[in-house]
């Protein structure tokens, strides 16, 4: 990780680890002699495909959105894009291309990101909307849930919030005498 020795005018500087260069941080977070990441210890950056813009957003609800689905797994499993960045040795940044649909990660990228969400490649490649059906799906095939979920919807926003804090608290109890 390069060494930040000051901040002049909203600007950092910073040494670079490997070529020892004192700098400006860049706008991509490389050093200008080694051009080696600033954020991370040792790893080569991946280089990133280009999407191409054909009219539609990143958002665009056709076909497989993986950006939308590393979004969101990341923030199910409560990362940080420089977290998810350190367990992959990418830079932050490419974590944020992939995100913004900026950038569509190979084959192999796809498998490293699985592994460091510790999801399957399948989970990635499914849209969101199947993916909230299967835990839908998996939360409803417990009896007692499917017992009570018809009666909640049903609940005004007062006996929500009264049911949801008791179950709060028996799971709270639970923990504490196991």
């Amino acid at each position: 990780m390069a060494t930040t020795l000051a901040t002049v005018e909203a600007r950092e500087v910073l040494r670079c680890d490997f070529c020892s260069l004192v700098q400006f941080r860049t706008a991509n977070s490389l050093c200008r002699r080694c051009r080696k990441p600033l954020e991370i210890d040792e790893p080569e950056p991946l280089s990133p495909q280009l999407v191409p813009n054909h009219g539609q957003g990143a958002e665009g609800t056709e076909g497989i959105n993986v950006a939308r689905a590393v979004r969101e797994v990341r923030h199910g499993r409560c990362l940080s894009q420089r977290q998810l960045a350190g367990r992959m040795q990418v830079p932050r940044t490419y974590i944020s291309k992939i995100e913004n649909g900026k950038a569509v990660p190979t084959l192999s990228s796809l498998q490293r990101l699985a592994c460091a969400l510790e999801v399957g490649i399948c989970d990635l490649l499914h849209d969101g909307n199947s993916r909230r059906a299967r835990e839908a799906e998996s939360v409803l095939a417990d009896p007692f849930l499917a017992e009570i979920a018809p009666l909640v919807a049903q609940m005004d926003a007062f006996q929500r919030s009264m049911f949801l804090s008791q179950v709060r608290e028996m799971a709270g109890g639970r923990r504490r005498s196991a």
